[in-house]
C-alpha cells in the first residue's frame, strides 16, 4: 500500500465515521435514550445509582443515571459492532464473500495467501455458544474447498478483530486460537494493509472526526426529556 492508497482509506473510514457512527448516535441513540420505554428500569437500583452519581435522587439524578451509560456505552458501542462489516467492505472493495459464513476474503499482505475471515468487533464480544457457531462455518468452508479441490489450509480461515490487543482477548476467542488464528487490532490491520501501524493511523483518523463533534447540547436536550418524564411518571 503506498501513500495515496493510505490516504484514501484513512478519509474513508473518516466519512464512515461521521456518516455511519457519529450521524446514528445523535439522530438515534440519543432520541432513543430520552424515551422511559426504552429501559428495562430496576426499581431497586436506579434511586441508588442517581444518589452515587449527583448525591440525590431527584428525576434529573435519575435521568442522568440512565442516559450517560446508555449514550456513552452501550449505544454506540452496539452501533460500532453491528457495522464492523460494512465498514470493511467501505474501505476494501471486493472483499466481500458470497461463501457462507463468512464476512469477507482477502488476501494477507504478509504471507500472500488468500484468508477467509469471520469479523468480530472488539476482544469481548462473542459468547459460548458462537465459538462453535464459528467451528462449524469455517469446517463448512474446508469441506466446500476440498469438494472443488481447492488448497485452503487450517491458517488461511481467520478471525479479525477489529480493535484490541491479544492479551485482551476473551476465553471464548482463546478456545478459537487454539485451532483457527484470530488476528486482533494491530495485527489484523497490518495482514489487510501491509502497512504495520496502519491500526493506529485509523484510531488518529477516527480521532479527527471526533473533535468535530460537540454532543453537549444533543445529551442536555436527551436527558432534559427523560427527566420530565420521569417527574410525570413518580412525583
Amino acid at each position: 500500500m503506498d501513500d495515496k492508497q493510505r490516504f484514501i482509506l484513512l478519509e474513508k473510514a473518516k466519512q464512515f465515521f461521521r456518516e455511519e457512527i457519529v450521524e446514528a448516535h445523535i439522530n438515534k441513540a440519543c432520541a432513543k435514550a430520552g424515551k422511559l420505554s426504552n429501559y428495562n428500569v430496576n426499581p431497586f437500583l436506579f434511586k441508588y445509582l442517581a444518589n452515587f452519581l449527583r448525591g440525590n435522587d431527584d428525576s434529573r439524578s435519575i435521568a442522568e443515571a440512565l442516559v450517560l451509560p446508555r449514550v456513552l456505552g452501550s449505544a454506540i458501542t452496539t452501533s460500532f459492532g453491528m457495522k464492523v462489516q460494512k465498514l470493511i467492505s467501505e474501505l476494501f472493495e471486493g472483499f466481500g464473500s458470497t461463501t457462507p459464513g463468512i464476512d469477507i476474503e482477502f488476501t494477507d499482505a504478509l504471507d500472500g495467501r488468500k484468508k477467509y475471515c469471520q469479523l468480530k468487533s472488539g476482544p469481548n464480544t462473542i459468547n459460548h455458544d458462537d465459538v462453535e457457531t464459528i467451528f462449524g462455518h469455517f469446517q463448512g468452508t474446508i469441506n466446500l474447498a476440498r469438494t472443488n479441490n481447492l488448497a485452503i489450509g487450517i491458517n488461511d480461515m481467520i478471525v479479525g478483530v477489529v480493535y484490541g490487543e491479544e492479551n485482551e482477548l476473551s476465553s471464548h476467542y482463546k478456545k478459537i486460537n487454539e485451532r483457527y488464528p484470530v488476528i486482533i487490532g494491530k495485527s489484523f490491520w497490518y495482514s489487510l494493509t501491509g502497512k504495520e501501524d496502519f491500526y493506529f493511523e485509523l484510531i488518529d483518523a477516527v480521532g479527527d472526526v471526533a473533535l468535530e463533534v460537540d454532543g453537549t447540547g444533543v445529551l442536555e436536550e436527551t436527558i432534559e426529556t427523560l427527566s420530565k418524564e420521569i417527574e410525570a411518571k413518580f412525583s
